[in-house]
C-alpha cells in the first residue's frame, strides 16, 4: 500500500459512497472490514482499480477491502475520515498536556471507569444467579450437592471467574489495542497450567521464568491487574509495529507483542496490580474497621455525589475483590442502600407536590427508576440536582439510613444495585431477620426522604419555564403539533 496513508483512505472512502455510508469498521491481519448502510452505493470496479488496494470482497452490506500489512495505518485514516471514533478527518492534533497529578488522576478515573462500565451488566447478571442459588439452599428446595445448584453457581460466577478476560476485551477498545491479543494474555491469568504454578509457588515452590522469579498471585476476580496490563500493551503494539518490517509484520509482530506483553504482565505489572488493588481494598475496610457504622454513613450520604461524578465505579474492583475474598461486602453496598432508595423517595415526594405536569412525569419515572432498579441517575440528573433541596433531603437520608445499616451489620452477597427487587442480596442464610432488617431501612429510606423533601421545600418550576428539561419541552411541542397547534417554543431556560 502507499505510504500516503490518509490519501488511499479518502479514495477508499469516496468509493465505498462517502462516509455518511460507513456504519462500522473493523480490521484484521491485512483487510479492513466496512459495514454499510447501502451496499449499492459502493463502486466496486472503482474500488480494486485503487493504488494500494489488493482486492475486494462485496457480500451484502459488508465490504472487505485488502491492503495487506500496513492495514492498521488505513485503519486508523479511515476511522477519523467517517468520524467513527469521534474525530474529524480536518480536526487539530491533540494538544500536549502537562502530566499534573489531577491530570494523571482523571486519566486513571476515565480507564478505570470506561473499562468497567460495559461489564457491571454481565457482573450484575452472575451476582442474582447466585442470589438465586443461595435462596435455593436457604429454602430447602435443593442440597448443596445438587447439580441443579452446582451449575447455578457456576453460572453466576463465569463473569467473575473470567473478569480478567472481560477487561481485556473492554480495556482494549478503551486503550485502542489489539483485542484478541489483550484477551490472549489475561487468559494466561486464568489458564489451568498458570493458576497451578501459583498454586505451587503459594506452598513454596521456587517458580520463575527465565531465571526471574514470579510472585504467588490468584487472577480470578481481579480487575487493576488486566487493566494496567492491557494500557501497557496498548504502547508494547505501537512501538513493535514501528520497528518490524512489512513483509513479516503478519507472523513476527504478534509474536513479539506477545512474548514482550505476557512475561511483563506475568513478572510485573500483574502482581503490582493485585498489590494496588488490595491496598486500595485494605484502605477503604481499614477505614470501616476504624469509624464502624460511622463509615458506612458517611458513604451513604457521599453516594449521591459520587454517582454525579462517575466517582462510584472506583469501588467496583474493591467490591469485586471483597465479595470474592470473603463472601459479603459490608461497607459501600448497604451504604446505597439508603441512598438509592432516599433519592427515589425525594423524586416521589417532588411528584406530588409539584403543580408542573411535566416535572410531575419526570418524578414518578425517575422515582420508580431508583426504587425499583436501584438505578439513580434519571433521579439525580432529572429532578434532585434541578431542585438542589431534594437532593440535600436524599443526603442526609443517606447518612442516617447508611449508619442504621452499619450498626445492623447488613451485608451484602453480590454488587447488583440496591434495589426494592435486588433486596435478597442482603440476605444472611443465618440470620433471616437480616431481610426484615434490609426491607425495613428501605421503607424508611421512602418515608425519611420523602417528608424530608417536603419540610425543606422547593421552588416549583412554573409550567411555562420548563425548558430546562429539553425533552419535556420537545415531547410537549410534538403533543401540540399533533393536536394542530402550534407548538410551545423551547428557547434555552435563563439560568
Amino acid at each position: 500500500m502507499s505510504k500516503d496513508h490518509s490519501t488511499v483512505a479518502r479514495s477508499i472512502v469516496e468509493q465505498l459512497g462517502g462516509a455518511d455510508n460507513v456504519v462500522a469498521l473493523t480490521h484484521c491481519m491485512t483487510r479492513l472490514r466496512f459495514v454499510l448502510k447501502d451496499e449499492a452505493k459502493v463502486d466496486a470496479s472503482a474500488l480494486k482499480a485503487l493504488k494500494g488496494v489488493m482486492g475486494v470482497v462485496h457480500n451484502g452490506d459488508q465490504c472487505q477491502v485488502i491492503i495487506g500489512n500496513n492495514v492498521s495505518h488505513a485503519y486508523k485514516e479511515v476511522m477519523k475520515i467517517c468520524r467513527l471514533d469521534g474525530n474529524t478527518d480536518d480536526a487539530p492534533a491533540a494538544k500536549k498536556v502537562k502530566l499534573t497529578p489531577k491530570v494523571i488522576g482523571a486519566k486513571m478515573l476515565d480507564a478505570l471507569v470506561g473499562t468497567m462500565s460495559p461489564l457491571i451488566p454481565a457482573i450484575i447478571g452472575g451476582s442474582m444467579v447466585k442470589l438465586a442459588a443461595m435462596l435455593l439452599l436457604m429454602f430447602n428446595i435443593y442440597e448443596a450437592d445438587d447439580s441443579t445448584v452446582i451449575l447455578l453457581n457456576t453460572i453466576g460466577d463465569g463473569a467473575f471467574y473470567f473478569l480478567p478476560l472481560m477487561v481485556a476485551a473492554s480495556a482494549a477498545i478503551k486503550f485502542k489495542t489489539n483485542m484478541s491479543i489483550a484477551i490472549g494474555i489475561a487468559g494466561v491469568l486464568v489458564h489451568p497450567n498458570f493458576a497451578d504454578l501459583m498454586a505451587q509457588a503459594a506452598d513454596g515452590r521456587h517458580v520463575d521464568l527465565f531465571g526471574i522469579p514470579i510472585t504467588s498471585v490468584r487472577y480470578t476476580y481481579t480487575v487493576i491487574p488486566v487493566l494496567i496490563m492491557t494500557w501497557i500493551l496498548s504502547y508494547i503494539e505501537r512501538w513493535v509495529d514501528s520497528i518490524t518490517p512489512v513483509v513479516t509484520k503478519n507472523f513476527l509482530k504478534p509474536m513479539l507483542i506477545v512474548l514482550i506483553a505476557a512475561p511483563v504482565g506475568i513478572v510485573l505489572v500483574g502482581p503490582m496490580g493485585i498489590w494496588i488493588g488490595t491496598a486500595l481494598s485494605t484502605l477503604v475496610y481499614t477505614i470501616h474497621d476504624a469509624l464502624g457504622w460511622l463509615a458506612v454513613a458517611i458513604m451513604g450520604a457521599l453516594w449521591p455525589l459520587l454517582v454525579l461524578t462517575g466517582m462510584h465505579r472506583v469501588f467496583t474492583p474493591t467490591i469485586i475483590q471483597t465479595i470474592a475474598e470473603t463472601g459479603t461486602e459490608a461497607m459501600v453496598m448497604p451504604a446505597e442502600i439508603g441512598a438509592n432508595i432516599g433519592m427515589g423517595g425525594a423524586c416521589l415526594a417532588v411528584a406530588w407536590k409539584t403543580k408542573n405536569i411535566a416535572l410531575k412525569q419526570t418524578s414518578m419515572a425517575a422515582g420508580a427508576s431508583a426504587l425499583m432498579a436501584g438505578i439513580s441517575e434519571p433521579a439525580l440528573y432529572g429532578v434532585l440536582l434541578r431542585l438542589k433541596r431534594p437532593l440535600i433531603a436524599a443526603l442526609i437520608t443517606g447518612f442516617i439510613v447508611g449508619g442504621l445499616a452499619g450498626m445492623a451489620g447488613i451485608a451484602s452477597h453480590s454488587m447488583a444495585a440496591p434495589s426494592l427487587f435486588t433486596s435478597v442480596q442482603f440476605i444472611d442464610v443465618n440470620d433471616p431477620m437480616s431481610l426484615v432488617w434490609v426491607l425495613g431501612l428501605m421503607a424508611l429510606s421512602v418515608v425519611l426522604s420523602f417528608v424530608l423533601t417536603l419540610l425543606l421545600g422547593f421552588e416549583d418550576i412554573p409550567e411555562d419555564e420548563d425548558e430546562s428539561n429539553p425533552t419535556a419541552a420537545k415531547e410537549t411541542a410534538d403533543k401540540d403539533v399533533e393536536a394542530n397547534k402550534t407548538p410551545i417554543s423551547t428557547k434555552p431556560a435563563i439560568a
